[in-house]
């Protein structure tokens, strides 16, 4: 046990002294490369990737859904509603409901954790890949709403 803290402190050591490389920003925020050793990197990830109009990041966040929208059953169904980020921006999530559960009773004013692809577009963006991959060849990402997680 005590080795795995010794093994944790020195990798956050690590993270927070590579962290101000800017080298090390531009790779943070390439696509498919998640932070996950800081709180609330990943999120930084995903502001980030807004601000910089940069599609293909893996991101995690939450929001409040400020829309529930129709379904989208062209193609692969996709359940879509509209989250409000902690930083007022808004984003679509379009959660593949033929490859995940679709989350039930989901209301304005709920709170939802996500992880997904981002891909920019002039409204804010849209998170996808939010479920596993049946080939097991992508990142899997979730949904997370009223303690229960959708993949």
């Amino acid at each position: 046990m005590k080795k795995l803290i010794l093994v944790i402190v020195i990798l956050l050591v690590a993270y927070e002294g590579a962290s101000r490389s800017p080298t090390f920003r531009q790779l943070v925020g390439a696509p498919g490369l998640l932070t996950a050793l800081a709180p609330g990197a990943s999120s930084d990830v995903l502001l980030a990737a807004i601000r910089d109009q940069r599609s293909g990041a893996q991101v995690t966040g939450e929001g409040i859904v400020s829309a529930v929208l129709p379904d989208d059953n062209k193609g692969s169904r996709h359940q879509r509603f509209i989250l409000t980020l902690p930083s007022g921006q808004t984003l679509l999530v379009a959660h593949n409901i033929d490859l995940a559960p679709r989350i039930p009773s989901l209301a304005t004013g709920d709170q939802v954790s996500f992880n997904g692809v981002y891909e920019w577009n002039p409204k804010g963006g849209v998170i996808h890949w939010t479920h596993h991959d049946p080939n097991g060849r992508h990142e899997a990402g979730w949904l997370r709403h009223g303690g229960q997680t959708y993949e």
